[in-house]
């Protein structure tokens, strides 16, 4: 037998290279989700089948793996506007060049406009360019870009529906989605029953076996509790429950999956956190511009209706829940449905609760329109564009402990964040003198602009005397970890595809916040008007007396 290179045979020598390459192979049409018998000009591996072969690039380590979408596609009613252009067209380009989409990955927008494919491509392309959170990659965006369809069409048009099918059926043979999509209905809440009415009359609601369909529905849902109840019954009429994903962008937020962690996965925070260490909880809101261009969406919908229904209250039920038996969908919807459920109204609604509407005035350098002199708004409108309420949760844990949630528009700056405040020390060695300038321990947990947390506690300050001020320590995600935190669409719509429900609300949720909220809206709508507040301000001279009454005030984020 000849000798091949340093002294192996070269029958040896080829089979080791033929096994090599082999492997290689292989390994790259995995990471590129072809299969074995779909690449051109290899036959299918008969020879020397290596049933135990393992990726060498996979480690069992890479917690990324579980988090890949498998075989899927996402269509988008309504795709036109702001939320798709700005959020989740953008969300779906960083998912890929994340490569947390498969490669057949397939986006169909709907909307009326009389655009062809190649158009809808561009008006990715451009959304993608400004606002996507990863950099621009040609080569992702081309594999992207191969699986985009527009269909054009009205809501009530079953032609367009008949489209619709028809590019279904299509990419599952080209791009081999598997029967399995996501129909994201980012329209006004008055179009959800017909869309979903139509997509079960063209039978695109129902799921080919082995396959699945989902529904993807954007806040508000419903107005009231009647209209939740009712649109709850339509939906759920077309998809199972199990099948639909209420959107509530806030729950895919680093910094609020974050506060589960903080609570059940550090001894130091668990064991203060209840009505025997903890004096309150202020939850806040608030933003720093006006309705815009708005006024059709928000006038009679309102601050509460908008913020506190959804956002807040699915904050406080995070913050006072028990611990989940497992962080799961169906765990965290029974330990947030008791926190709901045992939320009790102050009986007193007229001091314990505040509304306003922000008005004209000097704001960042420019004067500012009132909410009532905003475009399209009318002059006698009695909607709030800030709201605050104290609730209390009648369990072991909370009895005793307020709760108050505060939202608005056009206050000093944009800012949500929840503190917890602590009680005061019983007994203090120090005389006044040394600490008066001291306030309350405090546990921070900054949702958005700068995701993190601060921890504030009282410190001598250097010096002769015995002086104690407020400090703070301070945990920000840009600066503790080495990645910057995903965008929540992101987060959010690869958990649909999934099938992972755990960061979205259930309809037990929505229908529990309804009741916690309606009999506030119902107060309000009989007795008298909302208060004013200068624009850049912090809200209403009343919401500052609520707080008083009690010996507390607000946090100055």
């Amino acid at each position: 037998m000849s000798e091949g290179i340093e002294g192996i045979p070269q029958t040896a020598e080829q089979e080791t290279k033929g096994t090599k390459e082999e492997k290689e192979a292989l390994a790259a049409q995995e990471a590129a989700g072809v299969e074995q018998s779909g690449v051109s000009g290899h036959a299918p591996r008969t020879e020397h089948a290596d049933t135990d072969f393992e990726n060498p690039l996979h480690d069992a380590r890479d917690r990324r793996l579980p988090k890949i979408a498998g075989p899927s596609g996402l269509v988008i009613f309504g795709v036109t506007g702001d939320l798709s252009r700005k959020k989740l067209m953008p969300a779906v380009y960083d998912l890929a060049n994340r490569g947390l989409l498969p490669p057949g990955f397939s986006l169909v927008g709907f909307a009326r406009r009389d655009w062809a494919d190649q158009d809808f491509a561009q008006v990715v392309h451009d959304a993608v360019r400004e606002h996507a959170r990863t950099p621009f990659r040609e080569e992702v965006w081309q594999q992207l870009a191969e699986g985009m369809r527009f269909i054009p069409g009205d809501f009530d048009d079953d032609t367009a529906f008949k489209q619709l099918r028809s590019a279904v059926e299509e990419l599952d043979a080209s791009r081999g989605t598997s029967g399995n999509y996501a129909f994201y209905l980012s329209v006004p809440p008055k179009f959800f029953p017909k869309v979903v009415q139509q997509l079960k009359k063209h039978k695109l609601a129902s799921a080919p076996e082995g396959s699945w369909r989902r529904a993807v529905i954007e806040k508000p849902f419903g107005h009231d509790l009647a209209s939740a109840e009712e649109l709850n019954r339509i939906v759920h009429d077309v998809f199972d429950p199990e099948q639909v994903f209420r959107i509530d962008h806030y729950l895919g937020k680093e910094t609020v999956q974050n506060l589960l962690a903080l609570r059940f996965a550090n001894q130091m925070f668990e064991p203060i956190w209840n009505r025997s260490y903890v004096d309150h909880v202020q939850i806040t809101m608030a933003e720093d511009i006006g309705i815009g261009g708005r006024a059709g969406y928000y006038d009679g919908i309102g601050a509460a209706r908008d913020v506190i229904q959804n956002h807040l209250l699915q904050l406080m039920a995070l913050t006072a829940m028990e611990e989940p038996a497992a962080f799961d969908a169906p765990s965290l919807l029974t330990e947030k449905l008791k926190v709901l459920k045992a939320v009790r109204l102050p009986q007193d609604l007229g001091a314990n609760t505040v509304r306003g509407q922000y008005a004209a005035a000097w704001q960042g350098g420019a004067k500012v329109r009132g909410y009532l002199q905003e475009d399209g708004i009318d002059a006698s409108s009695t909607t709030d564009t800030y709201a605050a309420i104290r609730l209390q949760v009648d369990n072991r844990r909370w009895a005793g402990v307020p709760f108050y949630l505060r939202t608005g528009k056009r206050l000093g700056r944009r800012v949500t964040e929840i503190a917890v405040v602590f009680q005061r020390a019983p007994h203090s060695p120090f005389d006044s003198t040394a600490t008066e300038e001291l306030g309350s321990n405090a546990i921070v947990i900054r949702v958005q602009p700068d995701e993190g947390m601060t921890v504030r506690f009282g410190s001598k300050v250097p010096g002769t005397s015995m002086e104690i001020r407020d400090v703070t320590m301070d945990f920000a995600y840009g600066e503790s970890f080495t990645e910057s935190s995903p965008e929540a669409y992101e987060r959010l719509i690869l958990d649909v595809l999934l099938g992972d429900a755990n960061l979205f609300p259930r309809h037990q949720e929505v229908e529990e916040s309804w009741k916690i909220l309606d009999p506030i809206e119902q107060y309000w709508a009989t007795h008298g008007r909302p208060a004013q507040y200068a624009s850049g301000s912090w809200g209403p001279e009343e919401a500052d007396e609520m707080l008083a009454r009690d010996g507390r005030s607000w946090r100055r984020p």
